[in-house]
């Protein structure tokens, strides 16, 4: 018998919620029941197991940030298109670090072709449109931003710049800086 109200959707929004209070590892399908105050088993006819609901839970935060992606770079362009995407990550990974770490979960390939993944990129490449870049610069660029972005917000959030100056902020409008002068001149192969 299925208990009301849970769904795999619902529980991927609660797993979500449970990963940005404990952290995305320390979720589980048991944890999970017991929030809901169901027995383990009642959960598996809406998720198979702990991998699937991570799952479900890495496909929720990229769509979450693929929308946010999407909204903060309608009509910008540049540097200015740059820093959108790349303070959309930032403040995404502050305000949910569970979530922030299920992005980062590797996906099984259907799981991969199904997700939020591919919007990610393409906002990546709409960024560096405003850059004059070409193939296999474009995608050199891409995986340099993707580096730096998820690079600079894990050693903020593992606390790696917590006790020195200058101030993180001004580091990282320092290394938006930095980002948009090297895509400006980009070197020749």
């Amino acid at each position: 018998m299925m208990r009301a109200g849970l769904t795999a959707e619902r529980l991927a929004q609660a797993g979500a919620e449970l990963a940005d209070e404990v952290g995305f590892e320390q979720v589980t399908v048991s944890e999970l029941a017991r929030q809901f105050d169901v027995k383990v088993a009642s959960l598996y006819s809406h998720v198979r197991n702990s991998h699937d609901l991570k799952t479900r839970i890495a496909l929720l935060a990229l769509e979450e940030l693929a929308d946010r992606g999407a909204s903060a770079l309608a009509g910008r362009a540049g540097k200015d298109a740059l820093a959108a995407l790349a303070n959309v990550y930032r403040d995404y990974a502050r305000e949910h670090p569970g979530r922030y770490a299920a992005a980062q979960l590797r996906l099984d390939p259907a799981a991969a072709a199904a997700s939020a993944g591919g919007r990610h990129s393409q906002m990546a490449r709409a960024v560096l449109r405003g850059y004059d870049l070409t193939e296999p610069d474009q995608t050199h660029a891409v995986r340099l931003l993707g580096s730096v972005f998820h690079g600079y917000v894990s050693l903020e959030m593992g606390g790696g710049f917590s006790h020195s100056a200058p101030d993180t902020e001004e580091t990282w409008a320092r290394i938006l800086d930095g980002l948009d002068a090297l895509l400006r001149n980009w070197p020749e192969a």
